[in-house]
């Protein structure tokens, strides 16, 4: 029997390249690989890129670098080191990777790696292979099913990418050029994916897509659901507690995804729900195809059927032609919205977007002053959020073991860490918690009532290695 062999990967980004990296692993494990926290020790490295942020490339390029040392002393050991670029930077600058770093033996995008068993053998047989076409046939159809082990391995809480591709063509965004169109999975398939995880113990899914709430996938029934009836029939699942969806666009939010807000317990009231920018001048530079007013009311549809509905959202600074006044409406969408969180980034171009020809009105120095001003604000806002918590009783969802000993954390409905001192019998339950106070961003209180065990959770191993060692940021 041929001694396992070692897989590393490292993602950058979205929710969808964690998901993409754990598909990877379940694609590659028939074929004999098992993962490793350690890229000295493996036989395959996989960087699983994201083209969003700005400099994505130049940090494939540098961590490529870093790889070939690994890759030439691997062969002074006697062993091969074989390396692949996924993602969205290989969707992108696919050939520019051949050319620029002949370390890499494989280059696939995100549509396509479930080939990479047969990629992995032409470059092998080839000396490298790419692939960054967009296929004909659904990748999720070719993708092997997690096994139950590693389903448990992962924890209690899982994506499922539902949706991918956007049809939106923001004019920063390079998303439709790496993922292509909007494609929705059958319903049926999801169906099949939640009741797996649900049999092996996850209690918590979290639907992904670049732009989620435009699902509109094939029901048993034959017609078309949207994202709200989707969830509806996941909430009959047993076992499964919470639900949750991301990212979605203002402009694809529809009844009956804000009717399932109202009747679904199971569905968080929490939402990231982007917006870019308070000015609509701005927005229509962006091609956004929605007003500052319109995204109000779609926070007032929102909180009129839940009023414990919180929110968060993205930012961009210094997009080209954005003025003081444009910023100040960004500041006061924020100060009335109200968020619990949200995410701020200045400005950088996309190459091959739109946006990236348009003529840069933002100085570097502007660029940062603004940014800092609108985190400080959203910082205010996450605190104020945060420290609103403490006195009051919130149900948690227990997910691990913490680091300190004794101690167990889980998440509350707005993903915020709680930790209490509890045995790991909790592991898998809801359970309601009185915080008592704030640490940074952890909340820290104790059970409001005795939590009966369950053995099989308990069993449930409460550390391990991240999967595919998942990092962020790029």
């Amino acid at each position: 029997m041929k001694p396992p062999r070692k897989l590393h990967i490292k993602s950058y980004g979205c929710q969808m390249n964690v998901y993409d990296a754990q598909r990877m692993v379940d694609t590659l494990a028939p074929e004999g690989f098992v993962e490793t926290a350690d890229v000295d020790d493996a036989d395959l490295v996989i960087l699983n890129t994201c083209h969003i942020r700005e400099k994505a490339s130049e940090k494939v390029y540098s961590e490529l670098g870093r790889l070939r040392t690994a890759k030439d002393e691997a062969a002074r050991n006697g062993r091969t080191m074989s390396i692949a670029v996924a993602g969205c930077v290989a969707q992108a600058e696919g050939n520019e990777i051949i050319r620029r770093a002949p370390v890499v033996d494989v280059v696939v995008g995100p549509q396509s790696y479930h080939h990479l068993p047969q990629l992995l053998a032409r470059a092998k047989s080839h000396g490298r292979a790419l692939e960054t076409e967009f296929p004909v046939e659904d990748k999720f159809g070719f993708l092997a099913p997690p096994k139950p082990d590693a389903i448990r391995a992962r924890g209690i809480s899982s994506f499922v990418t539902v949706q991918e591709g956007c049809d939106k063509f923001c004019t920063f965004c390079v998303v439709p050029y790496t993922r292509g169109a909007e494609v929705s999975r059958p319903v049926g398939k999801i169906i099949d994916d939640v009741q797996r995880l649900a049999d092996n113990g996850v209690r918590e899914i979290t639907l992904i897509g670049q732009n989620v709430n435009a699902y509109h996938g094939e029901g048993p029934d034959g017609r078309i659901w949207p994202l709200g009836t989707l969830l509806r029939r996941l909430a009959e699942i047993p076992g499964i507690v919470r639900l949750r969806y991301s990212t979605s666009h203002p402009r694809d939010v529809d009844e009956t995804l804000i009717e399932a807000h109202r009747d679904l317990p199971a569905l968080m009231p929490f939402v990231h729900l982007p917006v870019q920018s308070g000015s609509d001048r701005v927005l229509a530079v962006m091609n956004r195809k929605h007003t500052a007013d319109d995204y109000r009311r779609v926070i007032d549809r929102f909180r009129d059927v839940r009023q414990d509905i919180a929110f968060s959202s993205d930012f961009i600074v210094g997009f080209p032609g954005e003025t003081e006044e444009d910023f100040s409406a960004t500041l006061a969408l924020v100060t009335q919205i109200g968020y619990a969180g949200a995410y701020s980034f200045k400005y950088s171009p996309r190459p091959g977007t739109p946006a990236a020809d348009m003529r840069e009105t933002v100085s570097a120095a502007e660029m940062d002053e603004r940014l800092v001003r609108l985190q400080e604000l959203i910082d205010s806002q996450q605190s104020a959020f945060n420290k609103a918590m403490i006195g009051r009783t919130v149900d948690v969802l227990f997910e691990r073991a913490a680091r300190n000993p004794g101690q167990i954390v889980g998440r509350t409905a707005y993903l915020q860490p709680a930790h209490v001192m509890a045995p790991a019998g909790i592991i898998g339950q809801v359970l309601p918690v009185k915080i008592e106070s704030l640490e940074r961003y952890s909340l820290l209180g104790e059970l409001a009532a005795a939590a009966p065990m369950q053995p099989a959770f308990a069993e449930m191993k409460s550390s391990h290695v991240a999967p595919s060692n998942i990092t962020t940021g790029a």
